[in-house]
């Protein structure tokens, strides 16, 4: 679980939040194990500013040399920011998943529901490995 931030909360999809706790504004990233199931990340499409999502809304892509996979919001409400800087380098997200590789913030409506803390996320990860 070295890997695997502890201040973070998780998907079944293999995404991290972070900022749940404060209760406004989420981070959404792809984590490490997600980034090393795709190989080398060549392109990544985000949602756009101001956009309303569902929890578990498709609200991008992310294409590797292996395969295109959807990214999903894991919580409601309104797309506030994207990572221009993945966009121009889509390699951030095997460099560095948890850090310059995150993908978009989300103003948060409604609480967060099926989020997996580290310890659980990695109990989920060991059995797909």
């Amino acid at each position: 679980m070295s890997n695997i931030p502890e201040d973070l909360s998780y998907t079944k999809e293999h995404e991290w939040v972070s900022g749940v706790e404060d209760g406004l504004t989420v981070t959404v990233g792809i984590t490490a194990y997600a980034a090393d199931a795709l190989g080398d990340v060549v392109f990544v499409q985000l949602p756009e500013v101001g956009s309303i999502a569902e929890p578990g809304d498709s609200v991008g892509e992310v294409e590797s040399t292996k395969s295109v996979s959807e990214i999903y919001t894991p919580v409601g409400g309104e797309i506030v920011d994207i990572n221009q800087a993945i966009v121009d380098d889509p390699s951030l997200a095997n460099s560095d998943p948890y850090g310059d590789g995150w993908m978009f913030r989300v103003r948060m409506e409604g609480d967060p529901e099926d989020l997996l803390s580290a310890e659980e996320y990695a109990a989920l990860t060991s059995g797909e490995s």
